[in-house]
């Protein structure tokens, strides 16, 4: 098993040939590209219908899907009707990405609503309990949630408590999202050094093979004090990250993550450099 890359959502190139995110398995393959994550973050709008012949386009073109489950789930609530609708989201998210035939949902775990980290933390802990439950129920466990490092620093979602919620079941793994880390340390996720810490701490705390195979996300990310301001893309030289230290880990320790770029309009573009210093690395070993 290798990284594999492709990009979230629909490029602005894609958007000026093609109407349907049907054609995308096809341009992303023609790119040479290997994986797509259909974007939700807006509500789960797909039919089952259109999701199921995503699917089967993409089984075609051996292009691997996941899915972003929409950005307004706030696990950390202590509202009980939010937290039900929360459920709700993800159910719903679970749901698309079996009908695409794609084995990964991404989740954010959500803002702080006035509460310390440590009581949103246990909100959080005991609404991925109860949502695991639920798609148990509904014969969706099979979908793996991925829990997201999230970019601005008063909201949950460090690499820590990223870590500590994944080790509370081995179905969930976490998507390390690079740009988002960076942002919400101030440019302390950049260097060689400190992307090696990152996967180091997944590795000790999740162990070899959740910390071979996460899920990733990677852009470069504008930020101020308070975190995250904006996704860039790889043409500004002013935000990190840069992904050629992360290419150079990856290959050398045989890692195979999945690797979605999340640059604002040339995602797909973008994540094709990825992937071609992640092949340029593996072969200068």
């Amino acid at each position: 098993m290798t990284a594999i890359f492709g990009p979230a959502g629909n490029s602005e190139s894609f958007s000026a040939r093609y109407k349907s995110s049907l054609d995308a398995p096809r341009f992303l393959r023609e790119m040479g590209l290997d994986c797509y994550e259909y974007q939700c973050g807006r509500g789960v709008n797909i039919g089952e219908d259109t999701a199921r012949a995503l699917g089967e386009r993409a089984r075609e073109q051996n292009i691997c899907l996941s899915v972003h489950s929409p950005y307004f789930i706030n696990l950390s609530s202590p509202d009980a009707d939010r937290r039900e609708k929360n459920i709700g989201y993800i159910l719903s998210s679970c749901r698309a990405a079996q009908w695409m035939g794609g084995g990964r949902v991404v989740v954010h775990c959500g803002g702080l609503t006035g509460q310390t980290r440590e009581q949103a933390l246990a909100n959080t802990l005991s609404g991925l309990r109860e949502a695991l439950l639920r798609l148990d129920d509904e014969g969706l466990g099979a979908v793996r949630l991925c829990i997201e490092t999230m970019g601005k620093v008063n909201v949950l979602g460090d690499l820590s408590e990223v870590i500590l919620i994944c080790r509370s079941d081995e179905r969930l793994l976490p998507c390390i999202d690079f740009g988002h880390l960076n942002a919400r340390t101030l440019g302390r996720v950049s260097t060689r050094e400190e992307l090696a810490a990152v996967l180091d701490a997944l590795h000790d705390g999740l162990g070899a093979e959740r910390s071979r195979i996460f899920h990733a996300h990677f852009s470069k990310i504008e930020y101020s004090k308070g975190g995250e301001v904006k996704h860039l893309t790889f043409s500004d030289t002013v935000y990190g990250p840069d992904f050629a230290p992360l290419a150079a880990l990856l290959a050398e320790r045989e890692l195979a993550p999945h690797i979605i770029c999340e640059s604002a309009g040339t995602q797909a573009e973008d994540a094709l450099a990825m992937k071609t210093m992640y092949q340029q690395a593996v072969c200068s070993r």
